[in-house]
Order: C-alpha cells, then sequence, then structure tokens
C-alpha cells in the first residue's frame, strides 16, 4: 500500500499542484533551454542581468568557464531562498542551477554555435532563456539571482524589492562597462527586456494555477 502511494505522489497531478515526474521534465527542458540560451548569448559577446550577469563579467575578465562561475555565484543565495521560499524551492533551484551549469559545458561538444550578430543573439537568446525561467516559475524552481535577495530584504528589512533588484541589475550593468562596447551593451538590454517581457506576459498565476 505505502508503495502505491508512494508511485501516485510520482505520477499523479492536481490542478493546484505537479508530480515529481512533472517537476523532473520541467527543470530537466528549463536547463536546455537555459543553458543554450546562455550559449547564444555569449556567442554574441552579451551580457545579462543578475547573477548570470555577474557570471558573464568574470568569464569576459577572467577566462573562466560560464557553468561554474555561474553555480559559484548562486551558492550564497541558496541562504535566502530558503528563509523566504522554503525547502523544496531551494532544492529545486538548486538542482535546476546545478543542471544548466553542467549542460553549458557538455553541450559546445555536440553543439557548435557559430558567429553571431550581437542583436540576433540578445533576441533569440533572451527568448531561450525567458522561456526557461518560465518553465521554472511554473514548477516552483527559478536560476537563483537577486530577486531572491531582493524578496528577502523585503521582509527582513522593508526594502522594496522591485528597487533592490533594480539597483543590483544597475551595478551589473555599470561593471559591464569595463569588458563590453556601448553596442554589446545596447543588444545585451535588449535580450533583458526579451526575458522580462516573456514572463510579464505569460507568468500569471490567475491563468496558471498548478505549481
Amino acid at each position: 500500500m505505502s508503495e502505491n502511494r508512494f508511485l501516485r505522489s510520482i505520477l499523479n497531478s492536481t490542478s493546484e499542484s505537479h508530480s515529481v515526474l512533472e517537476d523532473v521534465q520541467g527543470i530537466v527542458t528549463g536547463a536546455m533551454l537555459a543553458s543554450l540560451g546562455v550559449l547564444v548569448l555569449k556567442a554574441g559577446g552579451l551580457l545579462t542581468g543578475g547573477t548570470a550577469g555577474l557570471a558573464f563579467l568574470l568569464v569576459y575578465s577572467t577566462g573562466i568557464g560560464f557553468g561554474l562561475a555561474f553555480f559559484a555565484v548562486n551558492l550564497p543565495f541558496y541562504y535566502f531562498a530558503f528563509k523566504r521560499l522554503g525547502l523544496a524551492f531551494t532544492l529545486k533551484t538548486f538542482i535546476a542551477v546545478g543542471l544548466t551549469s553542467v549542460l553549458t559545458g557538455i553541450i559546445p561538444r555536440f553543439l557548435t554555435i557559430g558567429e553571431t550578430h550581437p542583436l540576433a543573439a540578445g533576441l533569440f537568446g533572451g527568448a531561450l532563456v525567458g522561456t526557461a525561467l518560465l518553465i521554472f516559475f511554473r514548477h516552483s524552481a527559478s536560476l537563483g539571482g537577486f530577486g531572491i535577495l531582493a524578496l528577502f530584504l523585503q521582509d527582513r528589512f522593508g526594502f522594496k524589492a522591485g528597487y533592490v533588484q533594480l539597483g543590483l541589475d544597475g551595478m551589473v550593468l555599470v561593471l559591464s562597462f569595463f569588458v563590453a562596447t556601448p553596442f554589446i551593451i545596447a543588444c545585451s538590454i535588449a535580450g533583458a527586456l526579451v526575458i522580462n517581457l516573456i514572463l510579464a506576459f505569460n507568468h500569471r498565476r490567475d491563468r496558471y494555477i498548478a505549481m
């Protein structure tokens, strides 16, 4: 009987929650799209906001791999994720970040993305990353980042989360002037706009209930 209940928890979903199997496929699919999007952005020499932007800065300034940089940059944010959003969200986010980091290192061995115009990289890379984030959000996960810290600081100190997020992303943008040209930064902003528009238009809890 207990085995049957365990199997049902893995396979069965409801209108209000995903099954374990659905969460697994969602996180794997999201990581595949996110890693491909990151590689497209990188092919155009672009940056982005959040911890991914910090990882890109490390890549361009030190030459280390994006996967390692992205994983390391996100480590401090898991504490805030646990305090603000709970253990399940934190574990899913850790897996999502780890899998995306690994895939960005593996994919280039099997798939080559050639010379890419920066604007095309921003639009298509942004669309891929935005879709990946949408999938992660719908399965109660994320790619870590400043948003978690912003929510934590809002709860603890009353700072407006939106202003905190804007300030942190602004710092990344300022730092990007040391490693990129104004045109590259403009194309990077275009990519960030695509990411956020996809989320704004498609991620609404009143339209999508299952989490």
